[in-house]
């Protein structure tokens, strides 16, 4: 006996293969929302880290702005505290300077030369006097550059002719100059003082060879 299929297979076959791509096309939107669900959980948990170590990170650099700020404000202390024993140091050492002025113009003052004013301002002393020539006076200028440790830099300002009265009628030329001078502090003088023995002791040490 034969037997004849009359239903509707295709319809019934093309019903189950969309039934069967719709089922895998909810399958793969499902998958891919719990994918995008995941990688959006792992994107905001790294914000999340990033944030925290940036919050992090501003507060440290908050706490060392202001420890920054702490040893400004300590070196502008160190620095007015030095500036004020500077001071103290200085006040010390210029209250022997005058002592030390009046003692080199005794020593390095060549015959014939008189000061009739002399002047201090700070380091810088102005000197005004008479001079017998103008070779008395070159021959002080050389004195206070060279030989006295307390003066340094002599710089003539000015020297004029004049005449002076010593009888009714005896005239002698003199030469009327003004000049200043750098008095040193003692702690520069020493110095000066510590360099030149310096230099002397490698000079005649140089030269002991050649004597021998």
């Amino acid at each position: 006996m034969i037997l004849i299929n009359l239903l509707p297979h295709r319809e019934a076959a093309r019903k189950r293969r969309r039934e069967t791509f719709y089922a895998m096309l909810g399958a793969s939107a499902l998958a891919g929302g719990v994918m995008a669900g995941l990688i959006y959980v792992w994107y905001a948990a790294q914000i999340s880290t990033q944030q925290a170590t940036n919050q992090m990170l501003q507060t440290e650099i908050k706490r060392l702005d202001e420890q920054i700020k702490d040893i400004a404000n300590l070196q502008s202390e160190i620095a007015a505290l030095r500036a004020r024993q500077q001071a103290v140091e200085d006040l010390q050492s210029d209250r022997n300077m005058p002592v030390h002025l009046l003692n080199e113009m005794v020593a390095e003052l060549p015959d014939g030369v008189y000061i009739t004013s002399m002047k201090q301002d700070n380091q810088t002393v102005t000197i005004i006097g008479t001079a017998q020539s103008n070779e008395r006076v070159s021959e002080l200028l050389r004195n206070l550059g060279g030989r006295s440790p307390w003066l340094t830099k002599p710089e003539l300002v000015e020297i004029t002719a004049s005449t002076v009265n010593l009888a009714p009628r005896d005239q002698r030329r003199v030469s009327n100059f003004t000049l200043k001078a750098r008095l040193l502090r003692t702690a520069e003088a020493q110095k000066a003082a510590s360099g030149a023995s310096g230099a002397a002791a490698a000079a005649s040490g140089a030269s002991a060879p050649a004597r021998s």
